[in-house]
């Protein structure tokens, strides 16, 4: 630091550290829009295309303002892929899945999103990662099948997986794999433009979506507030911030700050839904971190015919 100003590596960790706290939001978020089973308030499906109807509105005015170019033929395939990823799928099989579980519980699931990113990577992008990173993620997903039998023999429903911890698997799935498709493109496009061209390419169905599935019964102010909040900054906002801090801090060392994304949902959906906290949800979310960070780093950056994917947030 020089002359009293703020270095670019300390700047890119708070801008990190930003995008961290809006998307450690998300949970909690979601699920006061939705509400639960016994308390529903805005549809899974309404949330899920509002939200991206939103934020496409956002995105227009800001390729607009920005004059950016239309995307290429060749970046259609993998905008199209990040869309069904992160627009229609991670939403909506989140916000079902949050009907039916707590914040703090679909905390755990979401943690393991940093390997499976990298496992959908490897996997699509035909890149080699090393052993060490296997068997963590190997671990990671043991630990998230053993938290959901405990959590289902606790509710009295015996050692089995729910139907809503198949939702939340399925959401970390559609999240990774609209994640490796927005990294396909973001050397070419920039990474805020991916988010604002996947958002507002989606419009023509996201738009007419929301306008189908309004709600028709009262709902409460404080599920609109969720709405406007995973719209406004889950979906769109929040990605600046995070971006700007991976460039400017550098992906290596901000992207480690994903590892206490989970912690602030479990610890915000205290005050926000009043939801307890609960020894097992916090000994399993410090375990699946912890495999998510050694995995990282005796895992070892992937051997790659392409270039590595860049470091992502939950949104």
């Amino acid at each position: 630091m020089k002359g009293g100003l703020m270095s670019d590596e300390t700047r890119g960790l708070l801008l990190g550290l930003l995008g961290v706290a809006v998307f450690g939001l998300t949970l909690p978020m979601t699920r006061l829009a939705t509400g639960s089973a016994d308390a529903p308030q805005l549809s899974p499906w309404f949330v899920t295309w509002a939200r991206a109807a939103i934020a496409g509105l956002l995105s227009i005015a800001y390729l607009g303002l920005t004059r950016s170019p239309w995307p290429q033929r060749a970046h259609r395939g993998p905008l199209a892929l990040a869309a069904l990823g992160n627009v229609l799928g991670f939403p909506l099989l989140l916000g079902w899945a949050l009907r039916h579980v707590t914040a703090s519980h679909a905390a755990v699931f979401i943690a393991l999103l940093p390997l499976a990113t990298a496992a959908t990577a490897a996997w699509l992008m035909h890149q080699r990662a090393r052993i060490g990173f296997w068997l963590f993620a190997g671990l990671g997903s043991a630990l998230v099948v053993a938290f959901s039998l405990l959590r289902a023999h606790q509710m009295g429903h015996g050692f089995g997986f729910t139907w809503a911890d198949t939702l939340l698997v399925g959401a970390v799935l559609a999240a990774a794999l609209g994640y490796v498709g927005g990294t396909q493109v973001t050397p070419a496009l920039g990474a805020e433009r991916v988010i604002s061209w996947v958002c507002a390419l989606a419009l023509p169905i996201t738009l007419p979506g929301a306008l189908l599935t309004w709600p028709t019964q009262a709902v409460s102010a404080g599920a609109w507030i969720g709405l406007a909040y995973v719209a406004v900054f889950s979906m769109w906002a929040g990605f600046f911030a995070w971006f700007r801090g991976l460039a400017l801090g550098g992906a290596l060392r901000v992207s480690q700050l994903q590892l206490i994304q989970p912690f602030i949902a479990i610890v915000v959906a205290v005050p926000l839904l009043g939801e307890s906290l609960e020894t097992l949800t916090l000994v399993f979310a410090l375990a699946v971190v912890a495999s998510v960070f050694l995995g990282r780093r005796f895992g070892g950056a992937p051997s790659a015919t392409t270039p590595r994917p860049t470091a992502k947030a939950t949104p």
